[in-house]
Protein backbone atom coordinates (compact mmCIF):
# COMPACT_ATOMS: atom_id res chain seq x y z
CA UNK A 1 0.00 0.00 0.00
CA UNK A 2 1.70 2.93 -1.31
CA UNK A 3 -0.02 6.51 0.64
CA UNK A 4 2.01 8.80 2.27
CA UNK A 5 -0.05 8.64 5.26
CA UNK A 6 0.71 5.06 5.56
CA UNK A 7 4.74 5.59 4.76
CA UNK A 8 4.92 7.88 7.85
CA UNK A 9 6.40 4.41 9.79
CA UNK A 10 3.03 4.98 12.82
CA UNK A 11 1.89 1.45 13.72
CA UNK A 12 -1.32 1.74 13.33
CA UNK A 13 -4.69 -0.77 14.64
CA UNK A 14 -4.79 -2.90 11.32
CA UNK A 15 -8.45 -2.75 10.54
CA UNK A 16 -7.71 0.98 9.34
CA UNK A 17 -5.28 0.00 6.71
CA UNK A 18 -6.95 -0.78 3.42
CA UNK A 19 -6.67 2.61 2.11
CA UNK A 20 -5.60 6.12 2.42
CA UNK A 21 -9.70 7.16 3.42
CA UNK A 22 -9.34 4.44 6.58
CA UNK A 23 -6.20 5.48 7.59
CA UNK A 24 -6.89 9.19 7.91
CA UNK A 25 -10.24 8.22 9.59
CA UNK A 26 -8.66 6.21 12.06
CA UNK A 27 -5.72 9.31 13.05
CA UNK A 28 -8.34 12.12 12.42
CA UNK A 29 -11.36 11.23 13.61
CA UNK A 30 -11.97 7.86 15.22
CA UNK A 31 -11.99 7.69 18.70
CA UNK A 32 -11.98 11.16 19.13
CA UNK A 33 -14.03 13.07 22.09
CA UNK A 34 -17.36 14.19 20.81
CA UNK A 35 -19.80 16.30 22.45
CA UNK A 36 -21.45 17.90 19.24
CA UNK A 37 -24.98 17.00 18.57
CA UNK A 38 -25.09 17.84 15.00
CA UNK A 39 -21.71 15.28 14.61
CA UNK A 40 -23.08 12.89 17.31
CA UNK A 41 -26.37 12.91 14.96
CA UNK A 42 -24.20 11.82 11.89
CA UNK A 43 -22.39 9.11 13.51
CA UNK A 44 -25.65 7.93 14.53
CA UNK A 45 -27.17 7.77 11.20
CA UNK A 46 -24.07 6.35 9.40
CA UNK A 47 -23.76 3.53 11.64
CA UNK A 48 -27.57 2.70 11.82
CA UNK A 49 -26.54 2.16 7.67
CA UNK A 50 -24.19 0.32 8.64
CA UNK A 51 -25.83 -2.53 10.23
CA UNK A 52 -25.07 -6.02 8.27
CA UNK A 53 -22.10 -3.99 6.07
CA UNK A 54 -18.43 -2.56 7.10
CA UNK A 55 -17.74 0.64 8.16
CA UNK A 56 -15.41 0.95 5.09
CA UNK A 57 -18.37 0.82 3.10
CA UNK A 58 -20.00 3.56 4.60
CA UNK A 59 -17.35 5.99 4.31
CA UNK A 60 -16.71 5.46 0.98
CA UNK A 61 -20.23 6.59 0.56
CA UNK A 62 -20.12 9.28 3.48
CA UNK A 63 -19.98 12.43 1.20
CA UNK A 64 -22.90 10.90 -0.50
CA UNK A 65 -24.51 10.25 2.21
CA UNK A 66 -24.26 13.66 3.63
CA UNK A 67 -25.03 15.34 0.34
CA UNK A 68 -28.43 12.84 -0.28
CA UNK A 69 -29.09 13.47 4.03
CA UNK A 70 -28.94 17.42 3.39
CA UNK A 71 -25.73 17.40 5.64
CA UNK A 72 -27.35 15.39 8.77
CA UNK A 73 -29.35 18.33 9.50
CA UNK A 74 -31.13 16.48 11.92
CA UNK A 75 -34.28 18.55 11.77
CA UNK A 76 -34.78 18.65 8.28
CA UNK A 77 -34.37 14.63 8.24
CA UNK A 78 -36.95 14.47 10.87
CA UNK A 79 -39.18 16.21 9.02
CA UNK A 80 -38.95 13.89 5.49
CA UNK A 81 -42.30 12.18 4.01
CA UNK A 82 -43.07 10.09 1.41
CA UNK A 83 -41.58 11.69 -1.48
CA UNK A 84 -37.93 12.42 0.15
CA UNK A 85 -38.24 8.37 1.05
CA UNK A 86 -38.58 8.26 -2.60
CA UNK A 87 -35.88 10.20 -4.17
CA UNK A 88 -33.08 8.32 -1.57
CA UNK A 89 -34.55 4.88 -2.85
CA UNK A 90 -33.74 6.05 -6.48
CA UNK A 91 -30.23 7.44 -4.89
CA UNK A 92 -27.67 4.77 -6.57
CA UNK A 93 -24.59 6.80 -4.05
CA UNK A 94 -25.75 5.78 -1.04
CA UNK A 95 -27.78 2.55 0.56
CA UNK A 96 -30.77 1.89 -0.80
CA UNK A 97 -32.89 0.67 2.15
CA UNK A 98 -35.80 1.37 2.63
CA UNK A 99 -36.11 0.21 6.67
CA UNK A 100 -32.84 1.55 7.23
CA UNK A 101 -34.01 5.18 5.56
CA UNK A 102 -37.08 5.15 7.12
CA UNK A 103 -35.14 4.40 10.57
CA UNK A 104 -33.25 7.56 10.25
CA UNK A 105 -36.28 9.50 9.86
CA UNK A 106 -37.60 8.06 12.73
CA UNK A 107 -34.57 8.16 14.66
CA UNK A 108 -34.09 12.31 13.93
CA UNK A 109 -37.55 12.62 15.15
CA UNK A 110 -36.42 10.72 18.60
CA UNK A 111 -32.99 12.48 18.49
CA UNK A 112 -34.91 15.62 19.10
CA UNK A 113 -37.27 14.20 21.58
CA UNK A 114 -33.84 13.57 23.69
CA UNK A 115 -32.39 16.64 23.27
CA UNK A 116 -35.67 18.68 24.42
CA UNK A 117 -35.95 16.35 27.47
CA UNK A 118 -32.27 16.49 28.11
CA UNK A 119 -31.00 20.03 27.19
CA UNK A 120 -28.64 18.10 24.39
CA UNK A 121 -28.40 15.04 22.64
CA UNK A 122 -24.51 14.81 24.28
CA UNK A 123 -25.91 14.87 28.11
CA UNK A 124 -27.68 11.85 27.30
CA UNK A 125 -25.54 10.25 25.12
CA UNK A 126 -22.30 10.15 27.65
CA UNK A 127 -24.62 9.12 30.85
CA UNK A 128 -23.80 5.59 29.90
CA UNK A 129 -20.01 5.73 30.33
CA UNK A 130 -20.88 7.98 33.67
CA UNK A 131 -19.50 10.73 31.46
CA UNK A 132 -16.38 9.52 30.97
CA UNK A 133 -13.96 7.35 27.89
CA UNK A 134 -14.11 3.83 28.56
CA UNK A 135 -10.53 1.99 28.04
CA UNK A 136 -10.19 -1.11 27.00
CA UNK A 137 -6.76 -2.25 26.38
CA UNK A 138 -6.28 -4.79 22.75
CA UNK A 139 -3.46 -6.97 22.30
CA UNK A 140 -4.81 -8.92 19.78
CA UNK A 141 -7.94 -9.39 17.41
CA UNK A 142 -9.04 -11.99 20.10
CA UNK A 143 -9.17 -9.31 22.24
CA UNK A 144 -11.31 -6.97 20.17
CA UNK A 145 -15.02 -6.91 21.68
CA UNK A 146 -18.50 -6.52 19.86
CA UNK A 147 -20.40 -5.44 22.61
CA UNK A 148 -19.72 -4.53 26.68
CA UNK A 149 -22.67 -4.06 29.06
CA UNK A 150 -22.80 -0.08 28.61
CA UNK A 151 -23.52 -0.57 24.43
CA UNK A 152 -26.12 -3.23 25.91
CA UNK A 153 -27.52 -0.39 28.58
CA UNK A 154 -27.67 1.83 25.59
CA UNK A 155 -29.13 -0.45 23.08
CA UNK A 156 -31.76 -1.05 25.65
CA UNK A 157 -32.70 2.42 26.25
CA UNK A 158 -32.81 4.01 22.93
CA UNK A 159 -34.40 0.48 22.03
CA UNK A 160 -37.08 1.58 24.52
CA UNK A 161 -37.38 5.43 23.28
CA UNK A 162 -38.21 4.07 19.80
CA UNK A 163 -34.94 4.36 18.10
CA UNK A 164 -34.55 1.67 15.07
CA UNK A 165 -31.46 -0.04 13.78
CA UNK A 166 -30.11 -0.04 17.34
CA UNK A 167 -28.58 -3.19 18.61
CA UNK A 168 -25.37 -3.30 21.82
CA UNK A 169 -23.10 -4.09 18.41
CA UNK A 170 -24.05 -1.39 16.40
CA UNK A 171 -24.21 0.82 19.89
CA UNK A 172 -20.63 -0.44 20.47
CA UNK A 173 -19.47 0.72 17.25
CA UNK A 174 -21.27 4.36 17.87
CA UNK A 175 -19.39 4.30 21.43
CA UNK A 176 -16.20 3.94 19.92
CA UNK A 177 -16.39 6.40 16.67
CA UNK A 178 -17.24 9.07 19.25
CA UNK A 179 -14.59 8.44 21.95
CA UNK A 180 -16.67 6.93 24.71
CA UNK A 181 -14.66 3.55 24.13
CA UNK A 182 -11.02 3.78 23.31
CA UNK A 183 -9.97 0.31 22.52
CA UNK A 184 -7.17 0.95 19.74
CA UNK A 185 -4.57 -1.80 19.50
CA UNK A 186 -1.77 -1.26 22.41
CA UNK A 187 1.06 -0.39 19.35
CA UNK A 188 -1.35 1.84 17.82
CA UNK A 189 0.31 5.14 18.16
CA UNK A 190 -3.25 6.23 19.32
CA UNK A 191 -3.69 3.84 21.99
CA UNK A 192 -4.48 6.02 25.06
CA UNK A 193 -4.12 3.26 27.68
CA UNK A 194 -2.25 4.75 30.37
Amino acid sequence: MKTDLIQDQKKRCPWCLKDEQYVHYHDEEWGEVCHDDSTLFEFLLLETFQAGLSWHTILKKRENFRSAFDQFEVNLIASYNDLKVHELMKNASIIRHKAKILAAIRNAQKFIQIQDEYGSFDRYIWQFTNYSTIVIPIDSWEEVKKTIPESDAMAKDLKSRGFMFIGSTTCMAFMESIGMVSDHFSYCWKNKKI
